[in-house]
C-alpha cells in the first residue's frame, strides 16, 4: 500500500517552495538537506515549524521540500506556507486554527522598485540650497 503524500506550494517575495508532507517520523529535508543545515539561522527555522508546532504535529509527518529563488528569509516564509496548505490537504479542520495565526495568508509584500534621481527607492540625494 502506498503511503499519502500531500503537496503543497508557498511562495513568498521571490522565493518558490514545493512541500511534499506524508505521515512519518518528523524527518524534514529541504533541497535534500536536513532543514537545520539548510536555513542557517535559528530564527528561520522556528519560522519554518511554525504551523507544524501550532498543531503538535511535529513527529506526525516527514516532509520534503525544493525551494528555489529569494534569499534564506524568502524561502524560510515560502517554506512555511507551503507546510500549512500541505497540512489543510490532510485535514480541513487545521483551517481555522492556521487561519487565526495567519499561516494561510500569502505574504505579498515585494522590493520597491529603485527611482530615477534616487539612489534607492526611498533616498534621494543629499539637497543642496546654495
Amino acid at each position: 500500500m502506498a503511503k499519502a503524500v500531500y503537496q503543497g506550494t508557498g511562495r513568498r517575495k521571490s522565493s518558490v517552495a514545493r512541500v511534499y508532507l506524508s505521515p512519518g517520523k518528523g524527518d524534514i529535508k529541504v533541497n535534500g538537506r536536513p532543514y537545520e543545515n539548510y536555513l542557517s539561522r535559528k530564527s528561520l527555522a522556528i519560522l519554518m515549524r511554525k504551523p507544524l508546532e501550532l498543531l503538535d504535529a511535529m513527529e506526525a509527518y516527514d516532509i520534503k521540500a525544493n525551494v528555489h529563488g529569494g534569499g534564506l528569509s524568502g524561502q524560510a516564509g515560502a517554506l512555511q506556507l507551503g507546510i500549512a496548505r500541505a497540512l489543510l490537504q490532510v485535514n480541513e479542520d487545521y483551517r481555522r486554527t492556521l487561519r487565526g495565526e495567519g499561516l494561510l495568508t500569502r505574504d505579498s509584500r515585494r522590493v520597491e522598485r529603485k527611482k530615477y534621481g534616487q539612489p534607492g527607492a526611498r533616498k534621494r540625494f543629499q539637497f543642496s540650497k546654495r
